[in-house]
């Protein structure tokens, strides 16, 4: 049985970020961090326009900490920041704004950043060569306030309705039934519990590596659907019997503990009113329209 939603009741609204610069911290004067072996290391990091990595690559392998694909846009002050990554969802479209690559369109795919402070968009390869820093990127967001029908005691965060329609969720039983590559158990989620689920991300630790083979989580491509098992993300991220979240992987790998993938919520229930269909297509490149 197909699913429906109250998507003609949402409203439409403009907000805007612009492409950023990557931080590194001030103080102290190193600017390096330290793996889950104690060893010191440097590597580009979260912001910025990457160039060569994407929805639907690897989330592993890269020489990099926590990267986003694509390009990662924030508002210059806090207020206006928390409005554009809370009514940003992943789907919307995204335009650029000024700059030589003025008018071209691109997609929201996640959203992260320290405390998930950035947006991350994703611009065709040839677009990313013509964009620049502080380039303005409006979003055209829609999906606060989405429902299913039927199924009031699912949140949805950070969902527009285009990808929740393309999604191919059925009821099944009076539960849902949704497709995704991957089931993750609770216990690899790390660092990210206890935020918001409004707009803070979390993160697969990936430092035991027969636990990553054991659930196949070691294949995992960014844009990629997941199912996490017993955690609840309706207000605040953490573990919870028989809940369950949705969401997104929407940066790479990194060398510290507890900061492996990132993910970025969809959906979540403190109810057992759902269950996963694993299916390999269940990524982002093959719900929304994307060009290369």
């Amino acid at each position: 049985m197909n699913i429906k939603t109250n998507e003609k009741l949402l409203v439409n609204v403009s907000v805007m970020g612009s492409v950023c610069q990557p931080n590194f911290q001030g103080l102290p004067a190193e600017p390096y961090r330290l793996d889950a072996s104690g060893n010191p290391f440097l590597l580009p990091s979260w912001g910025s326009i990457v160039h060569n990595v994407s929805v639907g690559d690897s989330a592993f392998g890269w020489e990099a900490d926590c990267i986003h694909p694509g390009v990662s846009i924030k508002y210059p002050n806090e207020g206006g920041n928390r409005g554009l990554n809370i009514l940003s969802c992943v789907g919307n479209e995204a335009t650029i704004m000024n700059g030589e690559a003025k008018n071209a369109k691109g997609v929201v795919t996640g959203k992260s950043g320290r405390f998930s402070e950035q947006v991350i968009v994703h611009f065709p390869k040839k677009i990313r060569e013509k964009i620049s820093i502080n380039d303005k990127i409006l979003i055209k967001s829609i999906g606060v306030g989405l429902k299913i029908n039927n199924f009031e005691d699912v949140f949805c965060k950070s969902l527009s309705p285009q990808l929740f329609n393309q999604m191919n969720i059925k009821n099944k039983s009076n539960k849902m039934l949704i497709p995704v590559t991957n089931i993750i158990p609770e216990h690899l989620i790390g660092a990210g519990s206890g935020l918001t689920s409004e707009s803070g991300s979390l993160h697969i630790q990936t430092t035991d590596s027969s636990e990553m083979k054991k659930y196949k989580l070691d294949k995992l491509k960014l844009g990629d659907i997941i199912y996490i098992e017993n955690y609840d993300s309706s207000y605040q991220h953490g573990f919870l019997r028989n809940a369950w979240a949705v969401g997104i992987i929407g940066q790479t790998n990194g060398p510290r503990a507890g900061y492996g993938p990132g993910i970025t919520i969809l959906m979540s229930s403190k109810k057992n009113n759902a269950k996963a269909k694993l299916e390999s297509r269940a990524n982002i490149i093959n719900y929304i329209k994307f060009i290369k």
